[in-house]
This record gives C-alpha cells, sequence and structure tokens, in this order.
C-alpha cells in the first residue's frame, strides 16, 4: 500500500474537497475485497453542524445500507488515523485493513484495532500531514472540538 493507491487517492481527493469547503481535511474510501468503491467521504461536522460525520463515517453513510457480508474483507482507507468512533465503526463493521494517511497530527485507536485482528498500515503521507497541520494552526478551535478537546 502507497500513496498511489487508488483508494488512498481517492480519501484524500475528498480530503482537499472538504478543505474547499472549509471543513476539516479529512477524507475517506471504503473499499471491498474485491476493490470495489463502496463508499467515500470527507469530515463534514463543520458544513453540516454534524456530531459524527468525520470523514470515515461519511464514507460508510455513502456507501448507504449494506449488508454485513458486503464489510467483510474491506479496507477503510483514511487522511488520518481513525478516532475511537471511526475505529469502533470500523470494528462493528468487520473491515480487515485500515489504511492511513498519517498519525502525527492525531493517533487515533490504532492499537484497537490491531488488537482486534485489523491490519494497519501508516504510508506517512506528507501532504495529508500538511492538510492538517495548516487547518489545525489555521482553527485551532474547531480541529480541538473535532477531537474531542476543550482546547484550553
Amino acid at each position: 500500500m502507497s500513496e498511489s493507491d487508488p483508494g488512498f487517492q481517492a480519501a484524500l481527493e475528498e480530503a482537499k474537497q472538504g478543505a474547499r469547503e472549509g471543513g476539516i481535511p479529512i477524507g475517506a474510501c471504503l473499499v471491498d475485497k474485491n476493490g470495489k468503491v463502496l463508499g467515500r467521504g470527507h469530515n463534514m461536522r463543520l458544513q453540516k453542524g454534524s456530531a459524527i460525520l468525520h470523514g470515515e463515517m461519511s464514507a460508510l453513510e455513502s456507501a448507504g445500507r449494506l449488508p454485513a457480508s458486503a464489510y467483510k474483507g474491506s479496507t477503510m482507507y483514511t487522511t488520518l488515523s481513525p478516532c475511537l468512533m471511526c475505529t469502533g465503526a470500523c470494528l462493528l463493521y468487520e473491515v480487515s485493513r485500515v489504511v492511513l494517511g498519517e498519525n502525527k497530527t492525531f493517533l487515533g485507536g490504532e492499537d484497537l484495532l490491531r488488537s482486534k485482528g485489523v491490519e494497519v498500515i501508516n504510508v506517512g503521507s506528507k501532504e495529508c500531514e500538511r492538510l492538517m497541520q495548516t487547518f489545525s494552526s489555521e482553527h485551532p478551535e474547531d480541529w480541538n472540538e473535532d477531537i474531542g478537546e476543550d482546547g484550553k
């Protein structure tokens, strides 16, 4: 897995779309075991006033209602290490692999994913880091809210 992987590129495109919309630049793409894109999305918390529409949740929402078997063997591509909410969703739907862009800005539930048998791959994307560092420095209050911190 690398930054050139089509699933990762789709997640990165979603992150950039979120940034263009004035939102938090985190994107995700859910791909089934055969390489078919099930859903893709980006963090929409600011745009929709949502408490839960992180990138991964948006990708799952985009996938729509599917049978549990559709998720088995799937890969969640995300531009940032998934928070505990998104980690839980990946575990609930038995996602087999999580490919993330970076975890320097935020370290989420990677250990929990691994402890449940999920393969976790960090591609170490400098572009993802730049997107997040720019956003978090320009909008620290929105970033802190997104990760459940009070910012004090």
